[in-house]
């Protein structure tokens, strides 16, 4: 029985594991550097986003995962506001192959990070003032396989 026992736990202890530990706002910033005139112009905005992610391994099997949103609204040619928010998250992942690893930290927690980061924005962007940021839903996955395909033309192309 206590053989048993040993290799329910053992089992336990190998299957994967992903937990949310926190989410927060490790950075956020706004300016508006054509305030008050941006105000009394008729309003055509050019919405400009960027966005970028990165990792960090901590303690043990906790990671900190950060994505930033960068928006730069234009009106015309003149910038209206630019609005950054860096959206972080720990997560605890255990067991898995270095492939799920680097799908995990590279889309998976993004797109848990994703509303809370464009709800921050869309928050940021009317106490400015300015008419409400509802940015569209980001495929994370699909930009995590343009970027794995991206890094194995690059490493094909210095081999060949």
């Amino acid at each position: 029985m206590t053989d048993q026992q040993n290799t329910a736990a053992s089992e336990e202890e190998a299957a994967p594991q992903f937990s949310l530990q926190r989410i927060y706002v490790r950075d956020l910033s706004f300016e508006a550097p054509k305030s008050p005139a941006i105000f009394r112009q008729q309003w055509e905005p050019s919405v400009g986003l960027d966005l970028n992610t990165r990792q960090k391994a901590l303690e043990d099997d906790f990671h900190e995962v950060v994505l930033t949103l960068s928006v730069t609204v234009k009106n015309g040619e003149e910038v209206a506001f630019i609005a950054e928010v860096q959206q972080a998250g720990i997560f605890l992942i255990k067991n898995l192959d270095a492939a799920s690893m680097s799908h995990t930290l590279g889309a998976f927690c993004p797109n848990i990070l994703f509303p809370y980061a464009r709800e921050t924005l869309d928050s940021l962007v009317t106490r400015g003032s300015f008419p409400a940021l509802m940015l569209a839903p980001v495929n994370f996955d699909a930009l995590y396989a343009q970027e794995l395909q991206r890094m194995q033309q690059e490493g094909g192309a210095s081999v060949q």
